[in-house]
């Protein structure tokens, strides 16, 4: 018998309250980026979501295509229930 859930959610470390894609931040967890994971917004799926906060309750998504000083891309933050789930 192949169970590959369960052995999938015990490799799977738990996602952190704070998180974010960007390598140079101090918020980023490589172990979680080999899995996919999933954000909601206010109920909604975010595909767009740079950083996130759970117990502060917000996201960050790029601006459009502006560009900061250091060619990184511009962040609005967006407030609301937050949720985080491996797909």
């Amino acid at each position: 018998m192949n169970d590959t859930t369960t052995q999938d959610t015990t490799t799977r470390p738990e996602l952190p309250d704070r998180l974010s894609v960007n390598p140079r931040s101090k918020h980023y967890v490589a172990a979680i980026f080999e899995h996919e994971i999933g954000i909601k917004l206010n109920g909604k799926e975010r595909f767009d979501v740079e950083e996130y906060c759970i117990s502060e309750g917000w996201v960050k998504v790029a601006a459009a295509k502006a560009l900061d000083r250091r060619g990184q891309p511009l962040l609005m933050t967006l407030k609301g229930t937050v949720e985080a789930f491996y797909r």
